[in-house]
């Protein structure tokens, strides 16, 4: 039976959280992977890349493995019930229902985090508690059926993990080594961690509109 895996599309999607997972997920045999929204009207990513769904709400498959990418975008779906809806009514019959980065955020939205663990960008980790999960450290965290990448970049372990829970090791080994995928950054920067404390206070600065404009939806909608 053809695996079914959709990716939410949204405008000012982070389209690293997309495109990476897609890419993974597409080497699999007898799959289709899923650009879901609500029209077939091309979106432009966060960083202006254009993306062409492939699929709407209406006609999407029932999917075995339904996925929210996260980016700036996100802020209008944690309100939007339409988007919502879609997200609920596919968890109810979903092998996993997964994120990547901020994506997670509208998973809690939905009301599909409350006492699981879960993980998302470190610029918003603490924001998962409002929706009533366990915020937990690491590139991929999972609990049951519910698997979330932390950001961006761990997209990609995050589509190998999922692989190995739904193939076998070999097959997410055999992929990895299809992409060459063996990171060897030119910096130790990361985290917040391991970043210099001006890198992060930079990168915090350039995250703070989003960031403010998150947490009082966030606030409005969960108190």
């Amino acid at each position: 039976m053809t695996l079914q895996i959709g990716f939410l599309t949204f405008p000012r999607v982070q389209q690293l959280d997309l495109t990476g997972p897609y890419e993974v997920f597409a080497l699999l045999p007898d799959v289709e992977v899923h650009l879901v929204a609500k029209s077939l009207t091309p979106v432009t990513s966060s960083t202006g890349m254009a993306i062409t769904p492939t699929a709407t709400f209406a006609d999407c498959p029932r999917l075995d493995v339904i996925c929210v990418p996260g980016g700036p975008g996100i802020n209008p779906l944690l309100t939007d019930e339409t988007v919502l809806d879609f997200i609920r009514q596919q968890a109810e019959r979903a092998r996993y229902i997964t994120s990547v980065c901020t994506g997670s955020l509208v998973l809690g939205a939905a009301g599909l985090l409350k006492e699981r663990r879960a993980t998302t960008h470190w610029g918003a980790h603490d924001l998962l508690a409002a929706f009533g999960a366990i915020p937990t450290q690491g590139r991929v965290v999972q609990d049951g059926n519910i698997v979330t990448g932390g950001g961006v970049t761990a997209g990609i372990d995050f589509a190998l993990t999922l692989i190995a829970e739904l193939v076998n090791d070999d097959a997410a080994r055999a992929i990895q080594l299809h992409l060459e995928y063996a990171p060897a950054p030119p910096f130790e920067s990361g985290t917040p961690e391991r970043a210099r404390p001006g890198i992060v206070a930079a990168v915090k600065e350039k995250l703070a509109a989003s960031r403010r404009e998150r947490e009082a939806v966030i606030a409005r909608i969960t108190h």
